[in-house]
């Protein structure tokens, strides 16, 4: 029951939030482009953000998560399976920003948000007649923090890189089910290193921020079953994740 509901509110979400951010922000940048024409250059809006030592916000993403599959030894010698891989899901966030200044060109950033994700596990037969699979529906609780680096600004814009590490846990998990000894179990704590890029648009009444990330888990998240063959083949799993997000901070 729990994973239908998830599943159902993900995809009404996702219908509703993505179309709606693609189009906010072709408006806003459409705008903004103007704004910074009409201006030659000026720095406006920028002199008065910059006066603040920090500010908060809200984030929206759409991510694409899959994972990174280490084979065990066992898989050499397995007389069932041929492969074993992954597929890549499609999810979205929603969080809060908190941004502290550090100087002029650096800034700490801390991103509590909610992580809606789906990876898949494939595996085929060695004859490749028959494939079976195991859906994976997340919602992580994710804590990332970031250090970000600005390069000076322009026309009320500015570039910057992004680096940190991120902290996250599964709540829909089911790797305590009672049907979970038939099932290939990931572990819900995870731990990931991210890097990213985007540009700040100093608007008259907030910051605009697209941004795209990369997060690379570092801990290995297979709760290995020896009995299973399904997860008796693999080594290690590690999670990796693609977002692009769209900050409003001010």
């Amino acid at each position: 029951m729990r994973t239908a509901y998830i599943r159902n509110m993900f995809d009404l979400h996702r219908n509703k939030i993505i179309p709606a951010i693609g189009s906010l922000l072709i408006i806003i940048m459409m705008c903004t482009s103007a704004h910074a024409q009409f201006k030659k250059g000026a720095n406006y809006n920028y002199k008065e953000f910059s006066k603040k030592p920090y500010y908060f916000g809200i984030t929206l993403g759409f991510n694409k998560s899959n994972y990174r599959i280490f084979y065990a030894d066992e898989f050499i010698l397995n007389d069932s399976i041929r492969t074993a891989k992954s597929i890549t899901g499609p999810g979205f966030n929603l969080g809060i920003v908190t941004n502290l200044k550090v100087g002029d060109y650096f800034d700490f950033r801390l991103l509590p948000t909610l992580s809606f994700a789906e990876r898949n596990l494939s595996y085929s037969n060695v004859k490749g007649e028959n494939e079976s699979g195991r859906k994976i529906e997340s919602v992580f609780v994710e804590i990332p923090f970031h250090v970000r680096l600005k390069s000076a600004p322009y026309r009320d814009m500015r570039v910057f890189l992004i680096a940190g590490a991120k902290y996250s846990f599964d709540v829909a998990s089911d790797s305590k089910a009672r049907q979970a000894d038939t099932l290939v179990k990931i572990s819900p704590t995870d731990f990931s290193i991210e890097y990213g890029a985007g540009i700040q648009f100093f608007l008259p009444f907030f910051i605009l921020s697209p941004e795209f990330k990369i997060s690379q888990g570092i801990s290995n998240i297979l709760l290995r079953n020896p009995d299973l063959e399904e997860s008796n083949v693999m080594d290690k799993v590690l999670s990796r994740t693609f977002t692009i997000s769209i900050h409003f901070e001010g």
